[in-house]
């Protein structure tokens, strides 16, 4: 059985339809990059792909979603609540316990954001928030990622870096990328989304990036 199963799903907003019969499948141990122009609906298409298992998917929104005025370590933190009690997750509100900062650290290590662990997240960098909302999906563990542009912010070398990073801890990833030289070396899988409509869904193997360029003829 796939993992996401969606079947000519339609998806309006303000009564303009941003899906338009869009269906697709994705099946466990899948690296998938959803690719095309700003507003193709590739964030669309990985939130209703996070609504049908919520339980099973870790998603980098877009925007970060990240409490600016908590720490780093709280963000990431969060990523997990749902797993313990109340009273446990008010306890680390107040005095992390020391289990759950050594559980964190060599994920926050590994995104080049150790020494940041305790600092509010609103006095990051925009890349190091980035990696922050990437470290909390990590620390979720759940059995798949799912990243709204999750390296935007980043320079090459440490996208590369991050996806790396998500690519080791995920065998199953969908990935809504700008970059498409980093979709087709990281992903083994693209789907190409144009007005709202999946236009092509092909192995990355079988793709260059001047076969992904007219996504984009017309961009700003």
């Amino acid at each position: 059985m796939a993992l996401f199963d969606l079947r000519d799903e339609t998806v309006r907003y303000d009564g303009k339809a941003v899906l338009k019969g869009v269906s697709l499948k994705i099946e466990r141990g899948e690296k998938v990059a959803l690719v095309g122009r700003s507003g193709a609906g590739k964030s669309t298409l990985l939130t209703l792909l996070h609504s049908q298992h919520p339980e099973k998917a870790a998603l980098v929104p877009h925007d970060g979603g990240l409490v600016k005025t908590l720490s780093v370590f709280h963000n990431i933190y969060m990523g997990r609540l749902e797993a313990n009690p109340t009273w446990y997750n008010l306890v680390n509100l107040a005095w992390p316990m020391r289990r759950e900062i050594e559980a964190i650290q060599p994920i926050v290590a590994d995104l080049g954001l150790a020494d940041k662990l305790m600092q509010p997240a609103g006095e990051l960098s925009g890349g190091q928030q980035q990696r922050t909302a990437v470290a909390r999906a990590l620390y979720h563990d759940g059995e798949v990622l799912l990243g709204d542009e999750p390296v935007s912010a980043v320079d090459e070398h440490q996208a590369r870096a991050v996806l790396d990073t998500i690519a080791a801890a995920h065998d199953t990833m969908v990935l809504a990328m700008h970059d498409v030289d980093l979709a087709l070396a990281y992903c083994g899988r693209i789907v190409g989304i144009q007005d709202g409509r999946i236009v092509f869904d092909e192995p990355a193997a079988d793709l260059t990036r001047q076969d992904l360029a007219p996504l984009y003829i017309g961009e700003a």
